[in-house]
């Protein structure tokens, strides 16, 4: 077991899962570089000790090199489920951790930690779980000190899950939703944050892949009726076949923000569902969406300036 603060190159800390990673590390004493495009977009991280935020082109070789000279170790956890210009799957899930490897060897950094998907296979059915597949083929090559983070959705205070679904409720009288009998493990965002801080002080994570999932399996219909209720605004779910469910995304991905496509539908067609339990190594049990949800989602659920800060800086 490593013990000693590292100096952590960190790509994607100003995302979801990545603030809590980054506050994770902060609070246990990493010196931690998160690199971003807009150091405007992650101002609350600015506020964590041993934290420095640097705006850049992650994509550029010259400054992933640049900083990752320093570094003692290496965290990805860009990622995206709908492509956007130039920002393809390809390129956030395959080239992107290209780049990281290569800036690890020219700067002699042995250690990275990588974030992918449950269910990420080469051979997916969906773009994205094919892309996330292939990266991890790329850190498994790299020849490098790696672990693999395999998270089921993930869910917390910000997510684009439960949240999304409670807004719809609010708005809509009826929710449809598209391959409703869908299967989720989702898992918290702290739960995931504890694992990869854990990993970079543990050598028995070197070499390993995880699959990270909640303690209870749920139907997207379920998830939908939850969030629906627990906001105060319960609503009629109607499940729609194949065909409608086709056409439903078929629609959505033309609308800004892309709330459902068909490549979100295709890797729906897999179960997203651990096949054991939360991996023993981390001495953890995994924490009940019904125990934290309510605290963000529900009527009563006010959240002041310093609950956020509080959320961020892990304390």
């Amino acid at each position: 077991m490593i013990a000693a603060p590292q100096t952590v190159l960190m790509l994607g800390g100003g995302g979801f899962i990545g603030r809590y990673v980054v506050a994770r590390l902060a609070a246990a004493g990493h010196r931690v570089t998160v690199l971003t495009r807009r150091r405007a977009s992650v101002r609350h991280l600015i506020l964590l000790p041993t934290v420095d935020v640097i705006e850049g082109d992650p994509y550029d070789r010259g400054t992933l090199q640049r900083l990752a000279v320093p570094a003692t170790a290496a965290i990805n956890l860009v990622g995206t489920l709908h492509e956007r210009g130039r920002d393809t799957f390809a390129r956030v899930h395959v080239d992107l951790p290209r780049l990281l490897v290569e800036a690890c060897h020219a700067a002699g950094v042995r250690r990275v930690l990588h974030v992918s998907a449950h269910g990420a296979d080469a051979d997916g059915p969906s773009r994205y779980l094919r892309s996330k597949g292939a990266g991890e083929v790329v850190i498994e090559q790299s020849g490098l000190d790696f672990t693999i983070f395999r998270p089921s959705v993930v869910f917390g205070r910000e997510d684009r899950l439960l949240n999304l679904f409670a807004r719809m409720a609010r708005l809509l009288p009826v929710l449809a939703v598209a391959s409703a009998q869908s299967r989720f493990q989702p898992v918290y965002v702290r739960d995931v944050a504890h694992c990869v801080a854990m990993a970079l002080r543990e050598d028995l994570t070197i070499g390993q892949r995880y699959d990270l999932c909640g303690p209870k399996v749920y139907t997207l219909r379920e998830l939908v009726r939850y969030a629906a209720e627990v906001s105060g605004n319960p609503r009629p779910v109607l499940s729609l076949g194949a065909g409608a469910s086709k056409l439903q995304a078929m629609a959505l991905e033309l609308l800004p923000g892309k709330l459902l496509t068909r490549d979100n539908l295709a890797s729906m067609s897999r179960d997203n569902v651990c096949s054991g339990p939360f991996p023993p190594v981390f001495g953890w049990v995994p924490t009940a969406l019904e125990a934290v949800a309510p605290s963000w989602l529900s009527p009563q659920a006010g959240t002041s300036e310093f609950d956020k800060f509080r959320e961020h800086s892990g304390r």
